[in-house]
C-alpha cells in the first residue's frame, strides 16, 4: 500500500510587500515537521512541492530536519496555490475601505470572494474555480500514482489544493473544499492511502509537531 503525505507550507509573510517569503515561524515549522517525520521513520520516495518560493522552502526546511539529504524535491506546478491576493483585488463587490492588513477582516472578505468565485460568480479572475480543480485532482492523481505498491510520496502544497484534494476524496460532488481550507494548520500533514481500490483519505490535518507560537493558521 502506498501513501501520499500533503503537507501545507509553513506561515508565509502575510500583509508583507511579498507574501510568498516564510516567516521564520515559518521556516521553524518546516524543520520542525522533518524532525519529527524523521523520528517515524517516514523515508519518502519522493519530495514534490508546487512552484511557489513558499512551498519550495518549506520543503528545503522540511528535508533539512528530516535528513532526507539523498532526496531531490521536484516541481510539480499543479500544486500551486490559487491567487488569493488577485482574486480579492478582482472581487465586484470589494469594500473600498478593507484593510488587507488586518487578519480578520482580510478573512471574512476572503470566505466571502472564494464562495462568490466557487459558485462562478463574475469577475476578472486570472483562472476559475473550475480551471483550479481541474489542475489539482490532475496533480493529485499525478502523486497517488507515483506512490503505487509500497512508496511514499510527500507533497508540499498550500491549504486550497490541499482541500481541494480531500474534498475530491471525501465527495467528488460536494465541493467541500472552504470547509477543509478555512482550519488546515501551517506546515500539518494529511495522510492518503493509495491501495487496490484507489487512493482513500486516511487522516487529515496532523500537527502534533507544533505547539505554542508555532502553531498557525494564517
Amino acid at each position: 500500500m502506498g501513501v501520499v503525505l500533503l503537507v501545507r507550507h509553513g506561515q508565509a509573510s502575510f500583509g508583507a510587500d511579498d507574501y510568498d517569503v516564510l516567516s521564520e515561524t515559518g521556516w521553524a515549522q518546516g524543520r520542525l515537521l522533518g524532525q519529527w517525520l524523521g523520528e517515524r521513520g517516514v523515508t519518502p520516495t519522493a519530495v514534490v512541492h508546487g512552484g511557489m518560493r513558499r512551498q519550495r522552502d518549506t520543503a528545503a526546511a522540511m528535508t533539512e530536519g528530516a535528513g532526507w539529504g539523498d532526496v531531490s524535491p521536484e516541481v510539480d506546478p499543479g500544486w500551486a496555490e490559487f491567487d488569493h491576493v488577485g482574486l480579492v483585488a478582482a472581487y465586484p463587490d470589494l469594500p473600498a475601505d478593507l484593510d488587507l492588513t488586518d487578519r480578520r477582516a482580510f478573512q471574512r472578505v476572503f470566505e466571502e470572494v472564494t464562495a462568490h468565485w466557487t459558485a462562478g460568480g463574475a469577475g476578472d479572475f486570472a483562472e476559475t474555480y473550475t480551471a483550479f480543480e481541474r489542475r489539482v485532482r490532475g496533480a493529485l492523481t499525478r502523486a497517488t500514482d507515483a506512490a503505487g505498491a509500497g512508496a511514499t510520496v510527500v507533497v508540499v502544497s498550500s491549504g486550497g489544493p490541499i482541500a481541494v484534494a480531500c474534498s475530491a476524496l471525501v465527495d467528488p460532488d460536494a465541493r467541500l473544499w472552504q470547509r477543509f481550507n478555512t482550519v488546515i494548520v501551517n506546515s500539518s500533514v494529511t495522510r492518503i492511502v493509495v491501495g487496490s481500490t484507489g487512493p482513500r483519505l486516511l487522516t487529515f490535518n496532523e500537527h502534533a509537531h507544533l505547539e505554542g507560537e508555532h502553531l498557525t493558521y494564517r
